[in-house]
């Protein structure tokens, strides 16, 4: 008995001790933020969109930025499409999430089967008539994206297209070419240099394991130059340096920070911060 109360005793420590060490490094994470984003003269500028970020479903601060987005330039059918939706670490994180809750439809799709199961019962409860969430498994590859839009319905011109394959993300954007979004969520490869043009080499049966650095598949100035032929700008990048969002050009109407250029707004990796997700 005595041996059981200590083993007891020693678990309650570790796990006191494990408890305290989350709260210590939430507050770091906050202090964080506050120093180099929020206080940050850097990033005072009104037009500049970090300082408007915050965290609901996203990985980031990506709620924030799309929110605020939206608020310039308007929105038109409340419709998104996510592909990479999916989230192996347990709840619902990614970035349409929030759009989904605030009476937004769309369309989330992504490869791994047990992660649709789990979007599918955890959103089941908040679709109806007007809230229309399709979630569709299928792997996407430069060749197919039409051919999927066009069988889940997609609009030929909609809100929001968030792109987060780990792979294939450049390719797969220039492949969209009959579709038209107003606004475009995409990872890009922040250990490259703002100047630096790279591009993984397409490959339609790529698959990352989680392990490859160069997962995002594109430099930022790779995907700004990318952007510029397809008719976007790049706004901005999250504070975090994962994500960076172009608004079609026809929309910007000098609403945002210029020049639209990777050396104006990239972000270098800080990917430490925003660790926990929500759960709808």
């Amino acid at each position: 008995m005595r041996i059981k109360r200590l083993v007891r005793r020693f678990f309650i420590n570790v796990w006191k001790t494990y408890e305290g060490f989350g709260n210590y490094y939430q507050l770091s994470i906050e202090r964080y933020l506050q120093e180099y984003l929020y206080k940050n003269p850097k990033y005072f500028n009104d037009k500049k969109l970090n300082k408007y970020e915050f965290k609901v479903f996203s990985q980031n601060g990506e709620d924030g930025i799309i929110e605020e987005i939206i608020k310039r330039i308007g929105e038109t059918n409340k419709f998104f499409v996510e592909f990479g939706a999916g989230y192996s670490g347990g709840g619902v994180e990614n970035n349409t999430a929030y759009l989904f809750l605030k009476g937004w439809s769309g369309v989330w799709l992504d490869a791994n089967e047990k992660l649709i199961k789990r979007l599918v019962n955890q959103t089941a409860n908040y679709v109806s008539k007007e809230n229309k969430l399709t979630i569709r498994r299928v792997f996407i590859t430069a060749e197919n994206i039409e051919t999927v839009f066009k069988e889940v319905n997609v609009p030929r011109e909609f809100d929001v297209l968030s792109i987060d394959i780990d792979g294939n993300d450049y390719w797969v954007w220039k492949a969209i070419r009959n579709y038209s979004p107003r606004v475009v969520i995409i990872e890009y490869c922040s250990g490259f240099s703002p100047s630096i043009q790279w591009v993984m080499k397409y490959n339609p049966t790529y698959f990352n394991p989680g392990i490859n650095v160069l997962a995002s598949g594109a430099s930022l100035k790779s995907m700004e130059l990318l952007g510029k032929e397809k008719g976007y700008s790049l706004v901005g990048c999250d504070f975090t340096g994962t994500n960076a969002f172009f608004v079609r050009d026809d929309l910007v109407n000098q609403k945002f920070l210029e020049p639209y250029t990777s050396e104006n707004h990239f972000e270098h990796s800080k990917r430490f911060l925003y660790k926990n997700t929500a759960v709808i």
